[in-house]
């Protein structure tokens, strides 16, 4: 809102410049915080075995579901149809195939590649052949009938001093929100937001074109992207989309995220907290040199953007195992990521738990045959019982919430 009204202003050049500044420091401040956590958290986590591990995924799963969409029990027919498709492979356990239907392709399951690509990508394509948005605006985000001068558009030394506690206050509320699995960017944003416009000397240029705003919500925003790292590299649960994509290249490469790869691999995770940490200056850079060009994206016939990427889609599925069958395969779940979006069935908890079934599946199994069938394991050990009844509360509060949302759009 903020960034469109400064545009409007003729101040494009500023908000962009803006977003990029809050963006950098909130994610390399985030990023500090995640260093320094991480590794106490994963000294906890050595502590939790397969029961606690599978009570604290069924928590996961059910914060996933319920934040990737408006209805809680969309989100769990999502996350629960991966969960069934979990089911096609071999056993972990004992090693039998199921549900393969003798095709060998589906002996170690369904490849992760076609499936992200199929479920990101092909439903895009999809609705913009259909022909929705299949003509771009004529004009860009930098585009404007009011004229500044250059000195103007910059961002002055006081602004931004004036502007860096709203940026710190991001990396923070980022940070708290983005070691809970699975709610994302969007809230700690627009927490941050309308916790900015509640303190800020000038609340009612919020939405008008606030270089405070646009701060806020892009300080939120990036806040997040560091400490998603925690559950993923502590406990193996990935924090969202992006982290379950990073997994999906661990489990790749053979690593298993978790308590032990701080053991056996902490070379790798000092590593990734470098990389983590000096990626931001070269973001900056990066971010300096392409804000103008990036925009005249827009301008790119979507007609010709689109087939261009489905020739892409199909040349990453085929490449992934250098199979014809993965091709199919990402076709397949394509559709179904399409009817998926028709009927909104949101897609986060689908991939979330695709990630997870295995750890979901082996939990389950393992904590049975410790326990010998027995159910009351998940209730008798103190971790396990305190997610299951974090899991509890939190279906019983979103519901709330939902039904109060129900009753104030009736009355209105």
């Amino acid at each position: 809102m903020d960034g469109y009204a400064l545009t409007r202003k003729g101040l494009g050049k500023k908000a962009l410049d803006m977003a990029l500044y809050a963006s950098v420091i909130a994610d390399l401040l985030s990023d500090i915080i995640t260093v320094l956590a991480a590794v106490q958290i994963a000294h906890l986590a050595l502590m939790i075995g397969p029961v606690e591990f599978f009570a604290i995924i069924i928590f996961s799963l059910t914060i996933i579901a319920a934040v990737s969409g408006k209805s809680l029990i969309k989100g769990l027919i999502s996350g629960g149809l991966r969960l069934l498709l979990a089911t096609v492979g071999m056993d972990s356990l004992y090693g039998v195939t199921r549900f393969t239907f003798g095709n060998i392709n589906l002996t170690g399951g369904l490849n992760m590649v076609p499936v992200l690509i199929g479920l990101f990508a092909i439903p895009e394509i999809i609705q913009q052949l259909k022909g929705k948005k299949l003509h771009p605006e004529k004009t860009t985000i930098l585009d404007t009938d009011v004229v500044v001068s250059t000195q103007e558009n910059k961002i002055t030394w006081k602004e931004f001093t004036g502007i860096f506690p709203t940026i710190f206050r991001g990396a923070i509320i980022g940070s708290i929100i983005g070691i809970i699995p699975g709610v994302g960017a969007s809230p700690a944003s627009f927490l941050n937001y309308s916790r900015s416009k509640k303190v800020s000397k000038h609340p009612e240029e919020y939405g008008n074109g606030s270089l405070e705003g646009v701060a806020a919500a892009e300080a939120g925003n990036n806040g997040v992207c560091g400490p998603t790292l925690i559950p993923l590299l502590t406990l193996g649960i990935p924090g969202d989309k992006t982290t379950a994509v990073l997994l999906g290249a661990f489990v790749i490469q053979g690593l298993t995220p978790g308590p032990l790869l701080f053991v056996k691999h902490i070379d790798i995770i000092y590593g990734i907290f470098i990389a983590m940490i000096v990626i931001n200056f070269i973001v900056f850079g990066i971010g300096k040199m392409a804000l103008k060009w990036a925009a005249l994206i827009n301008r790119v016939p979507r007609e010709v953007m689109f087939p261009i990427v489905f020739i892409l889609c199909v040349f990453g599925s085929y490449a992934s195992n250098n199979m014809l069958f993965d091709v199919w395969l990402m076709l397949i779940i394509g559709g179904m990521g399409y009817f998926m979006l028709m009927f909104g069935l949101p897609q986060a908890p689908f991939v979330i738990a695709f990630i997870l079934s295995p750890l979901f599946e082996g939990g389950l199994r393992r904590s049975l045959i410790m326990s010998q069938g027995d159910l009351t394991v998940f209730v008798t050990q103190p971790i396990a019982l305190t997610f299951l009844l974090l899991t509890l509360f939190s279906i019983i509060f979103i519901l709330r919430g939902k039904k109060k949302e129900l009753e104030l759009s009736k009355e209105e």
